[in-house]
């Protein structure tokens, strides 16, 4: 056989091996990831439910959803194990690496521009002519129009040649 005509499935084979190695590696930071689960720290399931985890077995999780709710769930069921800030930010809304003397960004571009001079009212900004034309100079400038209005520029002694 021609190696050029086993060019492709050696790609396709190389391609497949890479594929199964990039998904293998995810499985394997997952397990390790629900591996490291701990009683205490803020889960958040497959379905999108934040909870607290409160027992963790072999292949099984006890959560705590809210006052007097626990429900277990198997170990795969868990999505992401989350810090505390995050957990924080996300279930309490409480914000811990908010900075008092953070720069605030601006709503709009307007705070932006920092000039002495007070902003110039609208009404008093020139007209800008962007090259519209009336609607009767636009109908008058045919080619038709054009050659009349040259030939009417034109004097008695000049000539179209120059």
């Amino acid at each position: 056989m021609n190696t050029l005509t086993l060019l492709p499935f050696i790609v396709l084979i190389a391609a497949m091996f890479l594929m199964t190695r990039s998904a293998k590696k995810k499985q394997q930071q997952a397990v390790s990831m629900r591996n490291q689960m701990q009683p205490g720290s803020g889960v958040r399931t497959i379905g999108g439910m934040y909870a607290t985890v409160k027992e963790v077995n072999e292949d099984t999780v006890l959560l705590d959803a809210g006052p007097g709710v626990e429900l277990l769930f198997a170990k795969n069921a868990i999505g992401a194990v989350l810090t505390d800030d995050e957990y924080n930010r996300i279930v309490h809304g409480i914000e811990h690496d908010l900075k008092v003397d953070a720069a605030v960004v601006p709503d709009d571009a307007s705070s932006l521009a920092e000039t002495d001079e007070p902003a110039a009212d609208a009404s008093a900004d020139k007209a800008v002519d962007l090259g519209k034309k009336d609607a009767d100079a636009v109908a008058d400038e045919t080619p038709a129009a054009k050659a009349d209005e040259a030939e009417s520029k034109k004097t008695d002694g000049e000539s179209d040649a120059k």
